[in-house]
């Protein structure tokens, strides 16, 4: 392999289908952008399956290398922002998605997109965290604007995939009473090992859930999945509650009537991670590499090389994945 080329993970569009493999490259290939980062570790989320199936809603153009998330050190750049051996996270934007991404052993994008590696994390532990850390930390923050621990009992939904676990365990540190919601009963004893106090069967959740307002019992919801559960979780938030949304893997439909907003005051709170403002994506990441930082992380990740990403892409797309997946590029 000669110093310009580099490993990556390809996707090709062949005979109307996508082809996965790995693939060499060459540093000239990459987009014309002023950041070249080698990567050490990258991470594994849905919207990561998605491009490597061929959703054209995430990936308009193919053959292409996904990854949203990465870690690394400055090669160069030419915005004079990062000096040469900086170690930087890069995650969202439209990293992975359009422009090539984490799942190569370098990338090359706007200097603008980088955040500096905070003092007191690693770049594993950034990805473990990741893209899913970093929409877990907006929704814990729109949370606990408004909402403190002795409010009352805080419902995570899809609390076993990425977003919710590390939402579990952060709100867990922060002193909240989590229950959590899962479709996975093999999953208890990993969600209490994260802090949360109750478990509640997707199904059993949703029985009943029909009318236009139910009981109460939520302070607050951090939502990863949208559709019916996100509708339930909202009919049952407390007044003045606040309900956090960010994913849409059960739904993109939400199918509800405005008397929860209009007669208990229930806040719907949009996060939108890959376009979350600099300051607060470097305040978050502050936060994440301290008092946020749960402690779980090495119990809640596995760590693969590129060669068996294909198989933990099946898993996440047949809906066995748990827990964050991490991708070491620096062996």
């Amino acid at each position: 392999m000669s110093e310009q080329a580099f490993k990556a993970f390809w996707i090709e569009e062949k005979d109307d289908a996508y082809v996965r493999s790995l693939t060499e490259r060459d540093i000239s290939e990459l987009p014309d952008n002023e950041l070249l980062v080698r990567v050490h570790y990258s991470g594994l989320n849905y919207k990561d399956a998605l491009s490597a199936t061929g959703n054209k809603g995430v990936t308009r153009n193919y053959p292409h290398t996904p990854g949203v998330d990465a870690a690394g050190t400055v090669v160069d750049d030419s915005s004079g922002r990062f000096n040469a051996g900086d170690e930087v996270i890069v995650t969202s934007y439209d990293l992975g998605m359009n422009t090539d991404g984490g799942f190569a052993e370098y990338i090359r994008v706007p200097s603008a997109w980088a955040v500096p590696l905070p003092e007191k994390l690693d770049m594993k532990d950034s990805m473990i965290l990741g893209t899913a850390g970093l929409t877990a930390a907006q929704s814990v923050y729109a949370l606990a604007r408004d909402v403190a621990p002795e409010d009352g009992d805080i419902l995570v939904t899809g609390a076993t995939g990425g977003v919710g676990s590390l939402a579990v365990a952060m709100l867990a540190k922060l002193g909240y009473s989590v229950t959590a919601i899962t479709g996975k009963k093999s999953a208890a004893d990993y969600l209490k090992s994260l802090g949360a106090s109750t478990i509640i069967d997707r199904t059993s959740f949703l029985e009943g859930s029909d009318r236009p307002m139910l009981k109460t019992q939520w302070a607050g919801v951090i939502d990863t999945v949208g559709g019916d559960i996100l509708a339930t979780a909202i009919k049952s938030t407390s007044p003045q509650g606040i309900v956090t949304c960010c994913g849409m893997v059960a739904s993109p439909d939400l199918h509800l009537t405005v008397f929860p907003f209009i007669l208990r005051g229930v806040t719907l709170v949009g996060i939108d991670s890959q376009n979350c403002p600099m300051p607060l994506r470097t305040e978050l990441w502050g936060k994440l590499a301290e008092a946020w930082k749960p402690a779980q992380l090495s119990e809640i990740s596995t760590c693969i090389d590129l060669s068996q990403l294909d198989a933990e892409i099946e898993k996440i797309l047949s809906g066995q994945h748990t827990g964050r997946t991490v991708i070491d590029l620096h062996a």
